[in-house]
C-alpha cells in the first residue's frame, strides 16, 4: 500500500461540488477583500469557540502577529512560550523585537509545563503563549493562575486545536485571545493560507480589526503601524463549506487514535499519545515516541507509509535564536522529544485496512529491531 501522511484529495472528492460552487460565488461577486463571507465565517468561528468576537487573518502566523501587535508587545518585552512547536510561535515574538523566553514541556503531552513558567517571569514579561500541540489543550488552569497573579496576557496558540476542549472550555476561549490556523493540513484547512483570532475583549477586538488593515481607521488615516493581515473571501467561502464537517472529522481522528492505541498496546517500546481525561483532543497529529525513530521512519518510507517529525530541532537550539544564549541540555524534555517523536497518518478518510497496515509495520519494526 501507499499511504501518505495526509491525503487531501479524499476530502476534496467529498466536497468538490460544494467548494466549486462557493468559490465561483466569490468570483461572480467580484468582492475579493472583506465582505459577507469573511464576516459570516468570523461569526461562526466565534460562536463555535464560545468567544464574543473573531477577526480573520491571512494565516495562523499573522493571527499571532496581529494579536501581539494589538497587545502592544514591542522591543524589550518578553513572552514566555514553548520551544517544542512550529516556528511561528516564537518567530512572531522575535519579529517585534520582543524576546521569546522558552520553558520546557511536559513529557507526556508535549505541552508547556506550567511549573517551569513562574521561574521564567521577569519585570519585562508581558505575556504567556501556551501552544495546544497536536490537538490537545495545555494546562490552562495553571497557566491562567500564573498570568492573573502576575498581570500577564495569555495568548493561546491554538493553531492545531480548533474546537478542542479543556474542562469543557473551547480552545481560544480561556486566555486573552486565541489564534487559529487554516493551513490546509489543519483539521479545518483552507485552500491556501488563513487564520483567525478570537477574544472576549472588545477593545482588543477593535484594535485587531484596525491592525490587520495597516493600522488604518478611517481609511488612509493611520494611528498605528499595522500590517496586511486580511483573510480573503475565497478562503472564507471554502472554510464555510468545510466547517459543518469539522466535528465529524475530529471524531474520526479520535476513533483512529483509539484504534492505533489498541494496536500498539502490549508494546512498551511504542509510547502512544497521552490524552488527559479532562481534555477532548482533535488529534491534529498522532505522534508516537520510539527510541530508534529515524530507522523506523526510513522503514515505513520503504513500505509506503508517509510520516513526519514534529519537530526535529527545538526552537531554543535553532540558529536564528542563537543570540538568546540557550545551550544543549538547557531544556532536556523538549530535546529528548525531538529525537523520539514520529507522526503517523491519521486523516479522517483512512480505512481500517490502512490503519492496520501502518500499525502492523510499526509493530513489525519494533519486534525485529
Amino acid at each position: 500500500m501507499n499511504i501518505q501522511l495526509l491525503d487531501l484529495k479524499a476530502q476534496y472528492e467529498e466536497l468538490k461540488d460544494e467548494l466549486t460552487s462557493a468559490v465561483l460565488e466569490v468570483l461572480e461577486s467580484q468582492r475579493y477583500i472583506g465582505g459577507k463571507k469573511v464576516e459570516e465565517l468570523e461569526q461562526k468561528i466565534a460562536d463555535m469557540s464560545n468567544s464574543r468576537f473573531a477577526v480573520g487573518a491571512s494565516s495562523g502566523t499573522d493571527a499571532i502577529l496581529n494579536t501581539l501587535m494589538s497587545l502592544d508587545i514591542k522591543e524589550g518585552d518578553e513572552v514566555i512560550t514553548t520551544p517544542f512547536t512550529f516556528f511561528s510561535t516564537a518567530g512572531c515574538i522575535a519579529r517585534l523585537g520582543a524576546k521569546p523566553v522558552f520553558v520546557d514541556i511536559k513529557y507526556d503531552t508535549f505541552n508547556i509545563d506550567p511549573v517551569k513558567i513562574k521561574p521564567a517571569i521577569s519585570s519585562r514579561t508581558k505575556a504567556i503563549m501556551p501552544v495546544h500541540l497536536f490537538g490537545q489543550m495545555a494546562e490552562m488552569d495553571a497557566v491562567m493562575k500564573i498570568a492573573e497573579e502576575n498581570d500577564l496576557y495569555v495568548i493561546e496558540d491554538a493553531a492545531q486545536a480548533i474546537s478542542a476542549t479543556y474542562k469543557g472550555n473551547k480552545a481560544g476561549s480561556i486566555g486573552t485571545a486565541g489564534c487559529f490556523s487554516f493551513f490546509p493540513s489543519k483539521n479545518l484547512g483552507g485552500i491556501g493560507d488563513g487564520g483567525m483570532v478570537v477574544t472576549d475583549d472588545e477593545k482588543l477586538y477593535e484594535r485587531l480589526k484596525i491592525m490587520r488593515n495597516h493600522g488604518s481607521s478611517p481609511k488612509y488615516f493611520h494611528k498605528y503601524i499595522g500590517g496586511n493581515f486580511r483573510l480573503d473571501p475565497i478562503q472564507a467561502a471554502a472554510l464555510l463549506v468545510k466547517l459543518p464537517y469539522l466535528d465529524k472529522w475530529s471524531e474520526k481522528r479520535r476513533e483512529h487514535l483509539d484504534y492505533y492505541n489498541q494496536m500498539f498496546s502490549g508494546y512498551p517500546e511504542i509510547l502512544v499519545p497521552t490524552i488527559n481525561d479532562y481534555c477532548v483532543s482533535v488529534v491534529n497529529q498522532y505522534v508516537i515516541r520510539v527510541k530508534r525513530r529515524d530507522e523506523l521512519k526510513e522503514y515505513l518510507r520503504k513500505n509506503g507509509v508517509g510520516t513526519e517529525v514534529y519537530y526535529p530541532k527545538p526552537l531554543h537550539l535553532q540558529e536564528c535564536f542563537k543570540y538568546l544564549g540557550y545551550q544543549n541540555e538547557d531544556l532536556p524534555v523538549s530535546e529528548q522529544a525531538a529525537k523520539e517523536v514520529l507522526a503517523l497518518p491519521i486523516y479522517p478518510e483512512m480505512t481500517e485496512e490502512m490503519l492496520t497496515y501502518v500499525a502492523e509495520h510499526v509493530v513489525n519494526f519494533v519486534k525485529n529491531n
